[in-house]
């Protein structure tokens, strides 16, 4: 985690040798194995110190009952690195917390791995050059030496430094990365047209805001007073912490034209009241590049389905011009753990415009973190939900898990279904519907979405229930009057599709009822998670449930979107569908 303060770029040597070895500590709550994997008790009265410092620079990978298990991975630590942690800090905080030595072998590997980060560097000379340069004239000759690199290189300048391609700054971050070698991009940005923005004081006619502290602080990290280690990459902060105020808060420190890239026209329309109500532009300065609409202003907001639209497979993304139409001096990534692959690709030759990207979870179901990293930047900030709530800006919230039979006419079609089709057949168990009317039952005045992934399931859900249904294929007024009429309390109750998932403003939902998912995914969970985090007018709670079809596909997956919840801090309790009938 980034904390304030800590993003002026700090180059603390790191040591040759290793740091002289602990003793143990049997009241510990952590135990670091030579595999990379690290074991935490979850009941020990360590845990939350434990789990908060490993997510600086360490990444949850299953989480059982009463063992959680974390792994160092190179990523995870380039990331911690970017943020200015040395491999001292790394093992000093293993050390405080393990009950035994940390192996030698990861002694050396985390030193290793930390001081890859900024070996090679990206810089742009005075007439212009791109230059790959290091310190170490070995390392230059045996990455100029790979295929997967060479092809990107011009010509080797002298044994520390080879000119780069001019369009391939990109490319060659993206081509070192997946050879082990982070870059550290020095290279500098283009400024972009000029753009007078300011953020709405307590002066001004309209309402005014005050950014919260890490909400400044993330700004800071992203920008780093204009050095040139700043101006790209990744904030993560939960839905409903502000992310697009940090951006609103970029764009004004930078004041130059900017390009939004969100992830659907709802989430589009809601950037502009954004802009609008919290910033001194107008509506003549922002435009709309949409399925709907095509208009190109000094802050032009666009959907990604816009961008990856083509007639057919082998054409061109006739929309991809509008990275060049404007002076843009900064690109936002809004949801950037969506963005598609042509996006990344042409992303990698546009690296001289800064990048923010925002994100609730940098977790990719794709696996692609590592060229978020390349080409958007590293994780610049990044908020434990837990600590946001016990400062009261998103809500508290409950995780509940209830565990469904699958009906005994149901389980011999189950037996002998495809994997796929075993999926959607526990998704979809019938049996789902009573626990839906139950939960209903107990919270007959709160503001419940029942959120699921197959329509047809939805449709059901909602004609039975007689409830408003949003899906891909409601129209965009309709899905725009809906969601007001939730905000305002005429709808208490909502069933929504994954259109759903990202960037609908929701504050006074406080349950979520879900019903079926995609897979395994974590990203979505923090998504939906997201949909009931905003703080309540009255300082309820939220309660996020997630109905469960018994020793199934849906179960299993379960596990793996449980993941994030418990990385997160939540408590994530499963029950028995009898608790619920009570």
């Amino acid at each position: 985690m980034r904390m304030p303060g800590t993003h002026e770029r700090r180059r603390a040597p790191c040591r040759t040798e290793p740091r002289g070895i602990s003793l143990p500590d049997l009241n510990n709550p952590l135990i670091v194995q030579s595999d990379r994997t690290i074991l935490v008790e979850v009941d020990h009265p360590r845990y939350e110190d434990a789990r908060d410092a490993l997510a600086r620079f360490a990444e949850l990978e299953k989480s059982p009952e009463h063992i959680h298990v974390y792994r160092l991975s190179p990523l995870s630590l380039w990331n911690a690195a970017s943020a200015g942690m040395n491999a001292d800090g790394v093992l000093e905080s293993l050390e405080n917390l393990s009950k035994y030595e940390i192996p030698q072998n990861i002694r050396r590997e985390i030193y290793d791995f930390i001081e890859r980060y900024g070996q090679l560097r990206l810089l742009k000379e005075d007439d212009g050059k791109l230059i790959l340069e290091s310190d170490d004239p070995a390392l230059i000759a045996e990455v100029s030496g790979l295929p997967s690199v060479k092809q990107f290189l011009a010509q080797p300048l002298d044994e520390r430094r080879v000119q780069v391609g001019d369009r391939f700054r990109g490319h060659i971050k993206q081509a070192l990365i997946k050879v082990g070698f982070p870059v550290e991009d020095l290279a500098g940005y283009v400024e972009g047209a000029p753009l007078e923005i300011n953020l709405r004081t307590a002066s001004d006619d309209r309402k005014s805001f005050t950014m919260r502290d890490y909400q400044q602080d993330a700004v800071g990290a992203f920008h780093m007073n204009g050095e040139p280690q700043g101006g790209n990459g990744v904030i993560v902060l939960p839905c409903g912490a502000g992310k697009t105020i940090v951006a609103l808060g970029a764009m004004a420190v930078l004041k130059c034209h900017t390009l939004v890239l969100t992830a659907n026209t709802v989430a589009l329309r809601q950037w502009r009241e954004e802009l609008i109500e919290k910033t001194s532009l107008s509506e003549e300065h922002i435009g709309e590049y949409s399925g709907e609409t095509k208009q190109i202003r000094p802050v032009t907001l666009a959907t990604y389905q816009i961008l990856t639209y083509r007639k057919s497979k082998g054409d061109e993304f006739e929309h991809f011009g509008l990275f060049d139409q404007k002076g843009w001096g900064l690109i936002i990534y809004d949801e950037v753990h969506l963005l598609p692959a042509p996006v990344f690709r042409y992303t990698a030759e546009i690296q001289a415009r800064r990048r923010l990207g925002l994100t609730a979870t940098l977790v990719r179901e794709d696996g692609r973190e590592d060229d978020v990293f390349s080409l958007i930047g590293p994780r610049r900030y990044d908020m434990p939900w837990k600590l946001l709530e016990r400062q009261g800006w998103i809500a508290e919230a409950y995780c509940r898990e209830i565990r469904i039979d699958l009906p005994e006419a149901r389980r011999m079609s189950y037996a002998v279904a495809n994997r796929r089709d075993k999926f959607r057949i526990a998704s979809e168990n019938s049996r789902k519907t009573e626990i839906i009317r139950a939960l209903l039952e107990q919270h007959p005045s709160d503001q419940v979405l029942i959120i699921g992934l197959y329509v047809r399931q939805l449709k059901q859900i909602a004609a039975l229930f007689d409830f408003p249904l949003i899906t891909g294929s409601t129209p965009l007024q309709a899905r725009l009057d809906l969601y007001t009429r939730f905000r305002n309390g005429e709808l208490k109750r909502l069933v929504v599709s994954k259109v759903a998932n990202f960037a609908i403003d929701l504050p006074d939902a406080n349950v979520a009822i879900q019903i079926s998912g995609t897979f395994g995914s974590r990203q979505e969970e923090a998504q939906r998670l997201g949909r009931i985090l905003r703080p309540k007018a009255d300082g309820s709670a939220a309660i996020f449930y997630s109905l469960i079809t018994r020793n199934t596909l849906d179960q299993d997956y379960a596990v793996n979107r449980q993941l994030f919840l418990t990385e997160q801090g939540y408590q994530y309790t499963i029950h028995d569908v009898s608790e619920v009938r009570a």
